[in-house]
Parts: structure tokens; C-alpha cells; sequence
């Protein structure tokens, strides 16, 4: 299942060959944005095609000083290193999945740093790249789980657009360089993406693996939400990965709470 084209520049964020994003109607729809004031001369805001109800959740935080410091920087790596995701592909996690759709929220903690691989989803990579190793474990337990065969690919849209929204902590890495971008100003921001899930009134299952993602628990009411937390996917935590079926604890707790499953068939074919 092909992703929907985004004019040039409505991804332009952080892109300094491009001009920012102007707002498009749909962009001004309801909900509303609060009115908010002008951003400073040269700093993005975010990008225009973003589903209203992520424009009125996050504009505000394009206001605060860490986000005009975060977009310097990124503008800096891009200047003098490769990053990854491509400036395009950074929001998708949020275009595919406006903010009052989400049923799981899935956090992983920074892009895959490989040429090809990052999108601006966590845990997948682009149609043709071999799924790395995480992922790999991830169709295991899948397939554990709920008797759902792995595929041959690893692009995992179809998830997020049914529900998934599956948000990387830090949104963009340098090539090589795992973490690179941590503590520049990107965890506030996917905080206030978290918190936003967090203040939708039905119920959201957070599905945090490994260590680092949960350290988020104090962000999350788990008396209206569900936490399905384990150890992470990767070969060095594997054994203790496997055989926590956190596929079908989201799907018991989704129908717990009188909404649809998730559908965990990928398609076999897929392309961008």
C-alpha cells in the first residue's frame, strides 16, 4: 500500500533547500489552533499537510525556544552530514496516523542510522531494504503470537494505518551514529506528541519496549490507558522478548474497551 504524495514543499521542515510549509486550508481546519503568535524570521514551523488534530496538539510547542534551537541544528547536520530520515519523511508517523485515530502508540527511541532504511516510522524500513534484526524478532513473536507468517519486507504503513502510531523518540540521526540527535530538543517535542495520545478520552494501548521507552511510563494515566510493556526486540534482549505476546494483549485490551482490533496482516506486496 503506496504512501499519499506530499507536495515539495509541505515536507520541507528542516530543509534548507526549500522554503517552509505555508498553511493549506485543510491544514486551518477544525479542530482549530489556538492562536499562537508569529514564528521567528527563518525557524519552520511544522508541515502543512499534517492532520489538523496534530497541528492543534503540537503547533504550540513550535513556539517554545528548544524547537528554533532543535531546527538550527538539525539544519546543521544536514549541511555537513547525511541524516536520516530524508527532511521529507521525518513527520510521517504523524501523517499516517492523525492524532484522533490512534488505538497504539508504539515508541522506539531513534531512527535506523543505515542508507535506505529510515522512512520517519519506528521499526520500519523502506519496500526493497532487508527488515534488520529487531524487526526480524518482531515477526517472530508476531507469528508466535497470533500464527500471522512473517513477510519478505519490512514496511510497516499498513500498521499505522490502522491505528499504529509508531513515533521514534528522537526523529532524526546521522549516518552511522546511533543517537546522535538525542538531547537536542526532539524528546520534549515527542513528548508532547505522547501526552497528546495520553489526553485522548478512550482508551490507548502504549506499547513500550526496552528500557528506554519505559521510561515514559510517568507521561501515560494508566488508569484509563493500557501499558503492554516488555523488553526490546533486539538480538541482545531477545530471549526475553519472545513469547510476551504483546500482539494480542493490545487486541484484548482494544476490544476490552469496545473498539476494533488491529489487523496485523502486511501485505505481501508493497511499495511508497
Amino acid at each position: 500500500m503506496g504512501k499519499k504524495k506530499k507536495d515539495a514543499e509541505s515536507a520541507s521542515l528542516f530543509d534548507e533547500e526549500k522554503p517552509a510549509a505555508q498553511p493549506t486550508e485543510a491544514a486551518t481546519a477544525e479542530p482549530k489552533v489556538e492562536e499562537l503568535p508569529p514564528l521567528p524570521p527563518g525557524v519552520p514551523g511544522l508541515p502543512a499537510d499534517l492532520d489538523p488534530s496534530w497541528r492543534a496538539a503540537l503547533d504550540p510547542e513550535t513556539r517554545k525556544p528548544y524547537w528554533a534551537e532543535l531546527a538550527k541544528f538539525v539544519t546543521e547536520e544536514r549541511k555537513a552530514h547525511t541524516v536520516f530520515p530524508p527532511a521529507p519523511d521525518v513527520f510521517n508517523a504523524f501523517r499516517y496516523t492523525p492524532l484522533d485515530k490512534v488505538k497504539v502508540l508504539l515508541l522506539g527511541q531513534d531512527p535506523y542510522h543505515g542508507p535506505g532504511q529510515a522512512h520517519g516510522l519506528c521499526f520500519s524500513v523502506r519496500p526493497g531494504v532487508t527488515p534488520p534484526p529487531s524487526l526480524r524478532n518482531i515477526y517472530k513473536e508476531l507469528e508466535s503470537d497470533l500464527g500471522i507468517a512473517p513477510v519478505k519486507h519490512g514496511y510497516l504503513v499498513t500498521w499505522a494505518q490502522r491505528g499504529v502510531l509508531m513515533l521514534n523518540a528522537c526523529m532524526t540521526v546521522r549516518k552511522g551514529a546511533a543517537n546522535s540527535h538525542a538531547g537536542k530538543g526532539w524528546e520534549k517535542f515527542t513528548d508532547a506528541a505522547i501526552r497528546a495520545v495520553n489526553d485522548q478520552k478512550r482508551t490507548v494501548v502504549f506499547l513500550l519496549w526496552g528500557a528506554y521507552a519505559g521510561k515514559k511510563l510517568p507521561l501515560i494515566d494508566q488508569k484509563r490507558h493500557v501499558v503492554v510493556k516488555s523488553a526490546h526486540p533486539s538480538p541482545f534482549s531477545e530471549h526475553l522478548f519472545f513469547g510476551t505476546k504483546p500482539f494480542s494483549k493490545i487486541n484484548t485490551a482494544l476490544e476490552a474497551a469496545g473498539e476494533e482490533p488491529i489487523d496485523w496482516h502486511l501485505p505481501e506486496k508493497v511499495e511508497e
